[in-house]
C-alpha cells in the first residue's frame, strides 16, 4: 500500500532541503528543481567571480635574479606573504612551448584586443612581443647571484617590498578599499592589485603617499600606455644630492625599450645598477603571459630638481622623448591575475569524484582560461585543451556535440555560444547546469536543465530565468546544492522504505492474524490509526531530514528517467513488510498459544495479544527506521547514534508514548483494547526488534557484496518501466539570439 501521506511527505522533504540550501547561500526558486540537482552531470560555470575571487591580485614579482610568490589568500598583514621561489612560473606554460611571442600575446591577457564582448580593464596591454629563438637561454637570470638580496625560500623584508613596489603605489591615483578589499575601492583593478599586495605586506599606503607627495606627473594615456610621477626622495631611495626620483609604470614591452639599467635583485640605489638584459625581460614577459597573467613593468630613475617645477603636467616626452634616449632602471615585473577561490579547488575535486564534469565558459583569452583551468583542476589529461568562441561559431552541430564532450574550457565565448553548448550537451544525453549573471545569459539559463543565476552581481532578468540563485556567487555552493539534490532523492526513497512496510504491515497483520486462527484481529482499528499517525509524523520525518550519507558524492549522478521505487528498493520494501508482519503475527500467535495453555478466556487473551502485537509493530518500525537511515552503509556502527538528532528523539517519543498507552489504566483497555504487558511480552518485542534490524542489515551487506562484484544494486540500469528514450534536442538558436552580443556583460 502506498502511504496516503506520501504527497505531503515529498513536499516536506523538498521544503526542508530548500531551507537547508538557503542557509548555505543556494536559493531554490522551484521545489522540483531540487530533484534535478541530483541528476546533474555537467556544471557549466562562468569564471570571473564564480570560480575566481573577482579581485585582481599580484601573484608574483620578478626581478633581475629572483621570483617572489605572493600569497593572495593571506589575511595577515606581514612581509611573509612574499616568499622567494625561483621555480615559480619560471618556464612557459606547457600549451605555449611551441608558440612565438606574438602567438602568446594573441592568446593571453596582455592582448590589446581585450576580452570578448566588453572593454578591457587591463590598460597596460602589450603591443608586440618578439622573443628570442632560444627561450631557455633567455629565461636564465639576468643577475646570477642567487643569494642576493635574499636566499631562495626566504621572505623579503618589509623595507625591500616597500622599495620594490613603491613605483606601483606612488605612481597611482587609485584608492584601496576598506581593509584591502573591494568595498570603497577606486581605480583600475590592475593598479589596485599592487596597492593590495603592499597593504597586506604591512606597508601603510597612506603614510607612504603622504611622505612622498607628487611633485609632477605624466598622466596615463592609452596612446602610450604608461604613467609617471616625480617625487621628493626618501632615505630609502639612496638618491644623489639635487635629485628627484621618478617612478614610471606601464606596458612591460614599452618599459623595457626605455630602460638603460636594471636594479640588481630589485634593490634601489645607484650602487645596484647594471646594464639591462632586454632578452631576459622580454622572455619573462612571455613566460608570465603564457600562464594567463597580466604583466606590468615598474621602473624608476633620478632627475635633476632644477628641471621640474612643482605641479607640472608633463608630456609623454618626459619618458620616451628624452635627449639621452634610454634612461630608466627596470626594477621588476608584476604578474597579476584574478586568482581562483580556494574553496573551488576542493569543490571541483569533489564534483569529479561524484562523476560530475565541470566546464568553464569565459570571455577571457585562451591562455588565461587554460591557466585558471589548470589551477582549478578543470584542465587535465582527459580535457587538456581550450576551445574559443570563434572556433565554436565555425563548427556544425555534429562537430559541436563532439567538442563539448572533449573540452572543459571555452574561452572568448559569447552568449550564443553558451546556448549552443547547453543544447549540444543535452543532445549528448547530459543534464547540464549553467551559470549566468547578465541579461544576455537568460536564454542559456532557460535552455539548461538547471539554470543558476548570481545573487550579488547578477541581473533581475537572469534571476527570473533561473531555477536557483547563488547568494554568494560562489561555485562551491553549486556543488553543495548538487550534493543536497542527491540527498533529497535518497531521503525520499528512505521515507518510502520506512512508511510503506509499516502501512503494509498494519493491514496484512489483520489478514494474516485471521488466517492463523487468532481469536480476533491482533491489532484494533484505533491502534492502526495511531500507529499510522505516530510513525508518519515521527519516524517518517526522521528519514525526510537525514543528512548526506558518507560516500554519496562518490556515486554517479542519478539516471534521468529513473523511477523512485526501483527493483532493489521494491525488494527492500517487501523484505521489511514481511519481517514486520511476520513478527507482529508470530508474537501474537505465541501469546495466544501460551494464553490457551494458561487457561485464559478469550477476552484476556485478546488484551495480551493486542498489547504485544501493538508494541511489536511500533518498536519494529523503529528497527526499520534505524536500518533505513543508511542506504549504502551499515547501521551496525556508532554512526547510527549520530548525525541526525531527530532520529533518537523520535525513537524516545515513540517509546514514551508506547509505555503510556500500554500501562495507563483506562486508556489501554477502553481506548486501545489491551492491558499492560509482562516480562515475556517485552522479551518478544525486543527479540522482534533485533530480528528485523539484523535481517535488514544482512540484506544490505549482501547488496554491498554484490555491488563490489559489479552487480547493479542501485537500479542505475534502466528497468522495464523506466523511460530510456531521451526526447530530441533542437540545436537551433532561439529567435533573436544573434543580437545577444549587443549588450554583452562581463563573465
Amino acid at each position: 500500500m502506498v502511504p496516503e501521506g506520501l504527497e505531503a511527505i515529498v513536499t516536506l522533504t523538498y521544503s526542508y532541503a530548500v531551507k537547508v540550501m538557503a542557509t548555505q547561500n543556494a536559493i531554490v526558486r522551484a521545489l522540483p528543481a531540487v530533484e534535478t540537482l541530483g541528476s546533474v552531470t555537467v556544471i557549466c560555470s562562468d569564471k570571473t567571480g564564480t570560480l575566481t575571487q573577482n579581485i585582481m591580485s599580484l601573484t608574483a614579482f620578478v626581478t633581475s635574479n629572483a621570483r617572489y610568490k605572493n600569497n593572495v589568500d593571506g589575511a595577515d598583514r606581514v612581509p611573509d606573504n612574499f616568499v622567494r621561489d625561483d621555480s615559480y612560473l619560471a618556464e612557459r606554460a606547457v600549451q605555449t612551448l611551441k608558440k612565438t611571442g606574438s602567438e602568446i600575446l594573441a592568446d593571453g591577457p596582455n592582448n590589446p584586443a581585450g576580452r570578448r564582448g566588453h572593454n578591457p580593464s587591463n590598460h597596460f596591454t602589450v603591443d608586440s612581443l618578439h622573443t628570442t629563438e632560444q627561450p631557455d637561454q633567455a629565461a636564465k637570470v639576468a643577475h646570477p647571484d642567487s643569494h642576493f638580496p635574499f636566499e631562495n625560500g626566504s621572505s623579503p623584508t618589509k623595507e625591500w617590498i616597500q622599495s620594490a613596489l613603491s613605483c606601483g603605489v606612488l605612481c597611482s591615483k587609485c584608492v584601496l578599499g576598506e581593509g584591502g578589499g573591494r568595498e570603497g575601492e577606486i581605480g583600475n583593478p590592475t593598479e589596485l592589485s599592487i596597492l593590495r599586495a603592499s597593504y597586506f605586506s604591512g606597508i601603510d599606503i597612506e603614510e607612504l603617499k603622504n611622505d612622498c607627495p607628487i611633485v609632477a606627473e605624466v598622466p596615463f594615456s592609452s596612446e602610450y600606455k604608461f604613467m609617471a610621477t616625480v617625487h621628493e626622495p626618501t632615505a630609502a631611495d639612496n638618491a644623489p644630492d639635487g635629485k628627484l626620483v621618478a617612478y614610471v609604470k606601464g606596458a612591460p614591452d614599452r618599459m623595457v625599450k626605455q630602460c638603460k639599467f636594471q636594479a640588481k635583485g630589485g634593490v634601489a640605489g645607484e650602487d645596484n645598477l647594471e646594464p639591462i638584459d632586454e632578452n631576459y625581460w622580454i622572455e619573462q614577459i612571455a613566460i608570465l603571459s603564457s600562464h594567463g597573467l597580466r604583466v606590468l613593468g615598474l621602473c624608476r630613475a633620478f632627475v635633476d630638481k632644477d628641471t621640474i617645477n612643482s605641479g607640472d603636467q608633463l608630456g609623454r616626452e618626459f619618458v620616451d622623448g628624452r635627449p639621452e634616449g634610454k634612461w630608466l632602471t627596470m626594477v621588476g615585473l608584476c604578474a597579476i591575475m584574478d586568482p581562483p577561490r580556494p574553496e573551488c579547488v576542493q569543490a571541483i575535486a569533489e564534483a569529479k569524484s561524484a562523476f560530475v564534469r565541470v566546464a568553464m565558459i569565459t570571455g577571457d583569452h585562451k591562455d588565461t582560461a587554460t591557466a585558471i583551468g589548470h589551477m582549478l583542476g578543470i584542465v587535465d589529461e582527459t580535457y587538456s585543451e581550450a576551445v574559443t568562441g570563434p572556433e565554436l561559431d565555425a563548427m556544425s552541430d555534429d562537430e559541436l556535440r563532439k567538442c563539448v564532450m572533449s573540452h572543459n574550457v571555452f574561452a572568448r565565448a559569447s552568449p550564443q555560444n553558451k546556448i549552443r553548448i547547453v543544447k549540444a550537451l543535452q543532445a549528448e544525453g547530459q543534464v547540464a547546469s549553467m551559470t549566468g549573471d547578465g541579461v544576455n545569459d537568460a536564454p542559456a539559463l532557460k535552455a539548461a536543465n538547471m539554470g543558476v543565476a548570481m545573487g550579488k552581481e547578477g541581473t533581475d532578468v537572469a534571476r527570473e530565468a533561473s531555477e536557483m540563485i547563488l547568494a554568494d556567487d560562489n561555485f562551491a555552493t553549486i556543488v553543495y546544492a548538487v550534493k543536497q539534490g542527491r540527498v533529497v532523492w535518497d531521503n525520499l526513497r528512505k521515507v518510502l522504505l520506512v512508511n510503506t512496510p509499516i502501512n503494509n504491515s498494519q493491514g496484512l497483520s489483520v489478514l494474516l492474524g485471521l488466517l492463523v486462527r487468532l481469536p480476533n484481529t491482533p491489532i484494533t482499528a484505533i491502534q492502526i490509526l495511531y500507529s499510522n499517525f505516530i510513525c508518519a509524523v515521527t519516524l517518517g520525518f526522521v528519514a525526510a531530514i537525514e543528512p548526506a550519507e558518507d560516500g554519496i558524492m562518490d556515486l554517479p549522478p542519478r539516471r534521468v528517467g529513473k523511477r523512485l521505487v526501483g527493483r532493489f528498493l521494491f525488494l527492500r520494501i517487501i523484505l521489511g513488510t514481511c519481517l514486520l508482519t511476520g513478527c507482529v503475527v508470530g508474537a501474537a500467535k505465541i501469546v495466544d498459544i501460551m494464553g490457551i495453555n494458561d487457561g485464559l478466556d478469550v477476552d484476556e487473551r485478546n488484551y495480551k495479544i493486542r498489547a504485544v502485537a501493538f508494541n511489536v509493530l511500533d518498536f519494529g518500525a523503529m528497527s526499520v527506521t534505524m536500518s533505513a537511515r543508511f542506504a549504502y552503509n551499515s547501521s551496525f556502527h556508532p554512526r547510527v547514534l549520530k548525525g541526525n538528532p531527530a532520529a533518537l528523539a523520535s525513537c524516545a517519543i515513540v517509546t514514551v508514548l508506547q509505555l503510556m498507552l500500554t500501562y495507563i489504566p483506562g486508556l489501554n483497555t477502553f481506548v486501545f483494547g489491551m492491558k499492560g504487558m509482562d516480562g515475556f511480552g517485552w522479551m518478544l518485542v525486543i527479540v522482534s526488534m533485533v530480528l528485523i534490524f539484523v535481517i535488514m542489515e544482512l540484506e544490505k551487506a549482501l547488496r554491498r557484496s554484490l555491488k563490489a562484484s559489479g552487480s547493479d544494486t542501485d537500479d542505475r540500469e534502466p528497468g522495464p518501466f523506466d523511460s530510456t528514450v531521451a526526447p530530441p534536442v533542437d540545436m537551433k538558436l532561439p529567435k533573436g539570439a544573434s543580437k545577444l552580443n549587443l549588450q554583452e556583460l562581463n563573465h
